[in-house]
């Protein structure tokens, strides 16, 4: 295996790991808290429409369900936590790939919040960083927490991936 094809898998590798984890953690969250988890089905609806020039939902729940939004809503989840990954290998390097360090992973997952924030949050219809949510703080929070695991486990990732990759 070539190193640019191991520093690609180890892309992979660590982008799905951590988009995983980020799930795990939403599904503890759930039974431990009570808190629900996001449905993708509403990621895919909003991507669905993309190409009718809508981007804005008030609320995206009220907009009509489209064909395979579901499936389309997972795709793109886990799409989004390789490009994150990728932006990771980007900033720090393959030298990073071949040893993850805790701090370059929580950077990148703590400041992915900020795509739910800025983006997926207003065009859902839910206002920049939860601000039209029944309880924004508690949102906040909970996404900055959803994303804060999201960096471990794209340094356990990495990690991971690193030692599989070794050979």
């Amino acid at each position: 295996m070539t190193e640019g094809t191991k520093l690609l898998a180890s892309m992979l590798l660590t982008g799905v790991g951590a988009t995983a984890a980020m799930d795990l953690w939403a599904i503890a969250r759930r039974r431990l808290l009570g808190v629900p988890s996001l449905d993708y089905a509403l990621v895919g609806r909003w991507l669905a429409y993309l190409p009718q020039g809508r981007f804005r939902h008030h609320p995206i729940a009220a907009t009509p369900p489209v064909r395979g939004e579901r499936a389309l809503g997972w795709a793109a989840h886990y799409g989004i936590g390789i490009a994150f990954a990728a932006l990771l290998f980007a900033g720090w390097g393959p030298a990073w790939a071949g040893n993850p360090t805790l701090g370059p992973a929580m950077i990148v997952g703590i400041g992915s919040v900020a795509a739910p924030f800025l983006v997926m949050q207003p065009a859902m219809g839910a206002g920049i960083a939860s601000s039209r949510t029944p309880r924004p703080m508690a949102a906040r929070l909970h996404s900055l927490i959803t994303h804060a695991v999201f960096g471990l486990g794209l340094h356990a990732s990495g990690r991971v991936a690193a030692l599989a990759l070794a050979a």
